[in-house]
């Protein structure tokens, strides 16, 4: 196009580059006073009227990209039947402009590929695969910002021969993804290469290519023809990284480069989360700048006695000074998982009891060394239960370096464990050994395994921890396996399963009235139902207090007491300052509970401290990464934290581990709340209801269907109330309603019947952003007050 050309209200200014996607116009935008960027998309389009409809539903799907780290799509539309796009306009380079002007610094490095997986994120969690990521597709901005291009375009790219190793396809028409390769030859993932279908695993692949590229000045898979480079990317390991980069940013990068899909990080929010997991740097590191300093002043050099005992303190590494003069981070803790232990009884009935040594042996285990090992919990590790998946497989999925197996069998009044630590990375037996003992003494018998696994992983107990494995009581046997059938059963969080706990705790204390764990049970056992709206707070409450109370009365040392005690005050009686010294309790005992720790995080959120929660959650997650609910309580913590596309990534991936996930669910609805995508609003907020409450999700989905989003909110707020209105959790609810409508008058009205029944989710008024249009409400200034919180008039 020639110079002020007019493309509607835009009048064209001049050219600023071309490529594979087209020709990029800078444009003047009359109505808005404003420069934008117009790329108009190669003639061949204009022939192909499929093509043009596959482009205009691409733009509209990338145009719905609102998000800091991906170009902003203003207008799409034709010009003499070639289409185009109106774009941001950006001023800058892209990051092939810059790795050509040389190397990046690792600090660098990482810091754009952050941002590069937060725009991953957000497109992937509208199920939008880029195809096409590579250097030339993010951009630097002279502001210091990180921008991804072409989201979602990359399809729509025409042939290319594959001896040019750019970007190409094999494909004569758009008609089928399958048989097609799209995509830039060294940036392409093996599927991909392969002309297989993609995904979003597709888009990981080539973010590990990116970044390999940015850290080692290289990419990984070279060849002299575009035949070789994809003979490189199906067949061979790229070389490793050097030195300077930290193993744990090389782990991230070998998971994203590798060749079998189901082994990478699943999608972009894994990814960013693994980079925030990556200890930072520490300061500059003290020997170049001795260095430095003895090369600027030789006089310096009559000193070199004081530098041979530098060099020795060094060599010796004294106080761990090597690590910190190198500027090397410390070793990072040992991570374990307990897998299964196999029920060898024969009797399908005894699964409680290989289940609950497999649980016994977590816990024991992750309180052991919590500086030095960490433990992979329960959830994570029951999907390999009664499965042949290889160990080193688990050790990927997991990102484990040892494992620990066993298996379970009773016999009369005795039960006999075997148990075998492995090495994962070349899967040798580091340590077996086989144990038989009196029911009676299974406690000790755990304490035994778990410290021959210290001393097999070199880890040096400290006297507090000997002395705990030391002292350990017997049980009554009878005591003893009630309690572990309750606890089967009341982490299956249902109704029918939580009487039955129950009846098996009372059953428990029956024959042992000292049993503190058997009361910490009854604590979890009212505090699930008091959280589901099973039951009236005000019974349920009061009694889920006294069991724990009970139980840090009979052991002050049993963590699941304090951490049972803090929820209750947390959530019920709504002591929140005082809960935090049963928070600090809790995990002081047992730093490596990923339960405690995610509800422990929403604690901190309500609270008013963000950081010190995301540093909580993630922490959980991983310990337990295949967790339902801590990935659903991470996705409430970011909706919280207002990262909105983040909540939605995090929350669509809790719903692909169960797809009807209340509080996934919920995080997902709130936060399309806030960015007014209406529709798909109404859709999560069915999903939830379904099971919940029938009868409000046929009004909500009727009443959108004829009078728009406020009118859902209303009828469905109508059917609530008349005829759910008095049942528990539901006043909180019906606040939640009135807000998304706009009813801030009836919202302040069910908030206040909400904290007269004590709902446990009142508390979250203070971080959730729903309500941020109260803030300045005498009422609702006086509803914070009655939850112990400072006036939050100024949040």
């Amino acid at each position: 196009m020639e110079p002020r050309t007019r493309l509607g209200p835009y009048e064209v200014v001049g050219l600023i580059g071309s490529g594979g996607m087209g020709e990029v116009y800078r444009a003047r935008d009359t109505r808005l006073g404003r420069d934008v960027a117009i790329k108009v998309l190669p003639g061949e389009f204009a022939s192909d009227p499929e093509r043009l409809r596959r482009f205009e539903r691409e733009a509209k799907a990338t145009a719905s990209l609102s998000h800091a780290n991906i170009l902003d799509v203003h207008d799409v539309g034709t010009y003499e039947g070639v289409p185009y796009l109106v774009e941001e306009l950006l001023e800058g380079e892209s990051l092939k402009e810059r790795l050509e002007r040389g190397a990046v610094s690792v600090s660098e490095a990482v810091r754009i590929a952050m941002e590069v997986a937060k725009g991953l994120a957000a497109a992937h969690g509208k199920g939008i695969v880029h195809r096409d990521l590579k250097p030339g597709n993010v951009f630097l901005t002279s502001d210091g910002r990180v921008k991804v291009l072409d989201f979602g375009l990359a399809k729509l790219v025409g042939v290319v021969p594959l001896g040019e190793a750019e970007t190409l396809t094999r494909a004569p028409t758009l008609t089928t993804d399958f048989g097609s390769v799209m995509g830039t030859v060294a940036y392409m993932a093996p599927e991909q290469a392969r002309g297989m279908p993609v995904d979003l695993r597709t888009d990981v692949f080539a973010f590990g290519v990116v970044l390999y590229e940015m850290l080692a000045g290289e990419r990984p898979f070279v060849g002299s023809t575009g035949t070789d480079v994809v003979a490189a990317i199906l067949k061979e390991e790229p070389a490793p990284l050097p030195v300077s980069v930290s193993p744990e940013l090389s782990a991230v990068v070998v998971r994203c480069l590798a060749k079998d899909p189901e082994e990478r990080f699943q999608n972009g929010g894994e990814v960013e989360r693994a980079l925030a997991e990556i200890p930072s740097e520490g300061g500059v590191p003290l020997w170049p700048a001795i260095a430095r300093s003895l090369r600027r002043h030789p006089w310096l050099t009559a000193a070199n006695a004081v530098v041979a005992l530098l060099f020795l303190a060094l060599l010796l590494n004294m106080g761990g000074l090597r690590g910190r003069v190198l500027g090397r981070s410390p070793a990072r803790a040992i991570r374990l998982a307990v897998l299964p232990f196999a029920n060898l009884s024969g009797d399908p009935q005894q699964e409680y009891l290989s289940d609950g040594v497999t649980q016994e042996m977590i816990a024991q285990l992750g309180r052991l060394h919590p500086g030095s090992l960490s433990v992979i919990a329960r959830t994570s590790v029951m999907r390999y239960k009664k499965t042949d998946t290889p160990i080193d497989r688990i050790g990927r999925e997991l990102g484990v370096d040892y494992v620990l197996e066993g298996s379970a069998q009773r016999e009369a009044g005795r039960i006999r464990i075997s148990a075998e630590l492995i090495q994962v990375r070349d899967q040798t037996q580091l340590w077996a050994d086989v144990y038989e003992r009196e029911l009676s003494g299974i406690l000790a018998l755990q304490s035994d395994v778990a410290q021959k696994v210290a001393g097999a992983l070199s880890l040096k107990l400290l006297p507090p921890e000997q002395a705990r494995l030391t002292n350990v009581r017997g049980v009554n046997p009878e005591a003893y396996d009630a309690y572990l059938k309750g606890s089967q059963n009341w982490i299956k969080l249902t109704k029918p399963n939580l009487d039955t706990a129950e009846q098996y705790f009372n059953l428990a204390l029956s024959r042992d009235p000292s049993y503190a764990a058997a009361y910490a049970g009854l604590a979890w056992v009212w505090g699930c139902r008091n959280q589901m709206g099973l039951v009236s707070p005000r019974e349920a409450g009061p009694k889920a207090k006294a069991a724990a109370l009970k139980a840090v009365e009979l052991d002050d040392n049993l963590a699941e007491a304090h951490y049972a005690l803090a929820a209750i005050m947390t959530w019920h009686d709504w002591d929140l300052p005082g809960a935090g010294t049963e928070w600090d309790r809790a995990l002081e005992l047992n730093p490596n509970n990923p339960d405690a720790l995610a509800m422990h995080s929403h604690y901190l959120m309500i609270m008013g401290r963000p950081d010190e929660s995301m540093v909580q959650i993630r922490k959980a997650l991983r310990l337990d990464p295949f967790n339902v609910i801590i990935q659903s309580f991470y996705a409430i913590d970011l909706y919280c934290g207002r990262r909105y596309d983040d909540t939605i990534v995090e929350a669509r991936k809790a719903l692909s581990m169960q797809p009807d996930a209340p509080v996934a669910l919920s995080a997902l609805g709130l936060s399309l709340h806030e960015k007014r995508q209406y529709g798909e609003v109404i859709a999560a907020a069915a999903r939830l209801y379904a099971s919940w409450m029938p009868d409000v999700k046929e009004a909500l989905e009727r009443g959108y269907a004829e009078t728009g989003y406020v009118g859902a909110w209303r009828k469905a707020a109508d059917v609530e109330e008349a005829k759910h209105g008095g049942e528990p959790g539901v006043a909180n609810d019906l606040a939640q309603d009135y807000m998304m409508l706009g009813d801030k008058a009836r919202a302040l009205d069910w908030l206040e019947r909400a904290c007269d029944a004590r709902d446990p989710n009142v508390p979250y008024i203070r971080c959730f952003p729903l309500f941020d249009p109260l803030r300045s409400e005498p009422r609702f200034q006086a509803v914070v007050r009655r939850l112990n919180l400072p006036d939050d008039a100024k949040r």
